[in-house]
């Protein structure tokens, strides 16, 4: 009977930059007591399965979210690191707030084409906020800079390159090694490992939220 090779996809734990609307991208910031508390749930939801290998990105938020999960699971002999799967750089963006973002957008001080998509990364509230200022059609048009990047970052187009040569990769050395993989990632390089999973519209993909408390899991 053919084994079964499943991957467990799951974002990591609320981080202080999370918590503080802060645009975060390849910035290391720790975990967050919430975070800690969202790992030790995805620990719970994966207790029962079985995983040979484990992925993180060179983030703190990355590692410290897979720590618990691999806690119960001595079949996981091999943990690599992976960068391909890091969080979207958003260039000159990381560091600033949220609040001051959408300061700038009421001002109009900001440029659209760049750095509209960087609103997929505000918590609902503040998408609204956003909304507010353009007005529903506008907001809704500013996701076409899909192949634009902040500057200094990278656009969701640079993401969902690095991420599907990644699920190539992957892919691969599941099949040729027989193994299950639990990965700990980011938002946006969960986003397009979705999208490109699922086969789904990068219309769709903007509107998504990624929680910090679900696993996506994907047969190979």
């Amino acid at each position: 009977m053919k084994k079964v090779l499943n991957i467990y996809l799951f974002r990591h734990g609320q981080t202080v930059f999370n918590r503080d609307g802060i645009f975060t991208g390849w910035k290391d910031s720790r975990l967050t007591a919430q975070g800690k508390k969202h790992a030790l749930g995805i620990a719970r939801q994966l207790k029962d399965v079985e995983f040979e290998v484990a992925i993180h990105t060179r983030l703190s938020r990355s590692r410290d979210t897979l720590a618990p999960v691999l806690k119960g699971h001595d079949e996981c002999k091999l943990i690599l690191e992976d960068d391909r799967m890091i969080e979207r750089s958003y260039g000159n963006l990381e560091g600033e707030s949220h609040a001051s973002f959408i300061e700038r957008i009421g001002k109009r001080q900001f440029d659209l084409r760049a750095e509209g998509d960087a609103v997929v990364s505000l918590n609902k509230a503040n998408r609204k906020k956003v909304e507010k200022f353009f007005g529903t059609a506008e907001y809704d048009a500013i996701h076409r800079g899909y192949k634009v990047a902040a500057p200094e970052g990278e656009s969701f187009a640079d993401v969902e390159k690095r991420v599907g040569s990644f699920i190539k990769d992957l892919k691969k050395f599941m099949r040729k090694n027989e193994v299950s993989v639990a990965i700990s990632a980011h938002g946006n390089s969960i986003r397009l490992f979705r999208k490109i999973m699922e086969g789904a519209h990068r219309k769709s993909v903007v509107q998504w939220v990624i929680p910090y408390d679900r696993v996506y899991v994907y047969e190979v």
